[in-house]
């Protein structure tokens, strides 16, 4: 371990193997530690008995659930955006051939106390039973002009600068009602709260034209596409990815403590003894308690189930979104639903898990209005855990730290840290400009 490497990363999480995966591709000398004796780090997917471990400290799962190794329970549970920017990740990596993907079959919302299918453009809003008759007008003049706008055709910009105009100015243009903006902001532009109405309205466009687009990409009943046997596949596929560059990964490596210079920056990292020497560490918090702060905490509920969530049309595999104003909550609360059909779970049997941002310290109280959804659970497990962002200068420390993953169970903000990250790692921007057409082949 007397080497020296361009960057030292550690943990084996989910953000820390893209970009190791990355930083190896671009040329880097890479090596990657992990204290835990298996890949995934907090967004590790557990088997049956692993599971029972971890939340009734004994590992004899009743029988009728099943065989435990046909389980693949996702700590972090989230379904990727079929023309999201992880996606060209693992297309410009070509990760691609390390995974199978299969399209997921149900975006929700939960309006008025019920769940209804998220309309994506023009047709689906004159569908939805979400808005009355004029409503219905209304939001398909809208979806129209987003599905139109171009940004290189001023034509179709109606005459508002976008860059200008904020997304609530946007929206009042067309007369929408609260209820429709409520959907249409959480459940297809996937923001996390109200901010973005006072906020320019191109990101707000950009969000559902890529909704649009990832729901038209392979013609399923969501934009979302999700791994076989889980999410713990992807940090594997990434670490398979950083070995063929020339990446060296150590497990099960206790300790793993960054040693600094006397002018404060990262110069190493010591383990079992030995340090290996860098000019960059990239870790999650774990590894740099002192150089992180608590910015929240996550409540969860991971239920094992015989059935699919009902009123979602008995989809195996679906997200549904509960906006913070139905519940009168600050944040949005969602439900995640996999099963046998993505090779998570014995034929049957359905995996569902309710998470939020937590308001309170009871999560049994505060989960039930998405655990009451669910219907009748054969197990319900709780958790919670908290979340950190990074306190330090980069630039002063060449310390690149991660932040702990968020309650929403889509990709597109964990994606978000990790192309900053590495911007502020290679001092230069990630270039995505990849045929999408090949992602296809990446699907079953």
């Amino acid at each position: 371990m007397d080497e020296e490497y361009d960057v030292i990363v550690l943990g084996t999480g989910l953000k820390e193997c893209i970009l190791s995966g990355l930083l190896s591709v671009d040329g880097l000398k890479v090596l990657h530690m992990d204290k835990n004796d298996y890949y995934g780090g907090e967004s590790t997917s557990l088997n049956l008995n692993q599971l029972w471990k971890r939340f009734r400290g004994s590992d004899t799962p009743p029988q009728n659930l099943g065989s435990s190794k046909e389980y693949n329970v996702d700590m972090i549970p989230k379904f990727m955006m079929a023309n999201g920017t992880l996606v060209r990740v693992l297309i410009h990596t070509n990760v691609t051939k390390y995974l199978n993907f299969k399209a997921v079959d149900g975006s929700f919302v939960y309006n008025k106390g019920k769940i209804h299918k998220v309309p994506a453009n023009d047709v689906e809003a004159l569908k939805s039973p979400l808005m009355g008759l004029f409503e219905k007008r209304r939001a398909r003049k809208f979806f129209i002009y987003v599905q139109d706008y171009d940004v290189n055709d001023p034509k179709s910009h109606e005459g508002m600068d976008l860059n200008q105009v904020t997304a609530k100015e946007l929206i009042s243009k067309y007369g929408l009602d609260d209820n429709t903006i409520d959907f249409i902001g959480h459940a297809l532009a996937l923001h996390l709260d109200d901010a973005y109405l006072t906020q320019p309205a191109m990101d707000f466009v950009k969000r559902m034209k890529l909704y649009a687009e990832s729901l038209a990409r392979f013609q399923g009943g969501s934009p979302y596409i999700y791994p076989l046997y889980g999410l713990g596949e992807l940090p594997q596929g990434f670490a398979r990815l950083s070995a063929v560059y020339g990446g060296t990964y150590m497990l099960n490596k206790p300790e793993c403590k960054v040693e600094f210079d006397e002018s404060g920056k990262a110069i190493g990292v010591t383990s079992e003894g030995e340090t290996a020497k860098c000019k960059k560490v990239v870790c999650d918090p774990s590894y740099l308690p002192d150089k992180v702060k608590k910015v929240g905490k996550v409540n969860r509920a991971i239920c094992i189930m015989s059935h699919p969530i009902p009123s979602t049309h008995d989809s195996p595999s679906v997200q549904v979104i509960l906006p913070q104003k139905q519940l009168g909550r600050k944040s949005d609360m969602y439900l995640f639903c996999c099963s046998y059909s993505h090779n998570v779970a014995p034929k049957g049997k359905y995996i569902a898990f309710v998470t939020t941002e937590a308001e309170t310290d009871n999560p049994q109280e505060e989960l039930k209005p998405g655990i009451d959804l669910l219907g009748p659970v054969d197990e319900i497990f709780f958790d919670s855990y908290d979340r950190y962002e990074p306190t330090n200068q980069h630039d002063a420390d060449n310390c690149f730290i991660s932040t702990s993953y968020d309650p929403t169970t889509h990709f597109e903000t964990t994606v978000r840290d990790v192309i900053a990250l590495y911007s502020k790692i290679t001092g230069k921007e990630l270039d995505l400009s990849v045929d999408l057409s090949a992602a296809s082949a990446a699907e079953e």
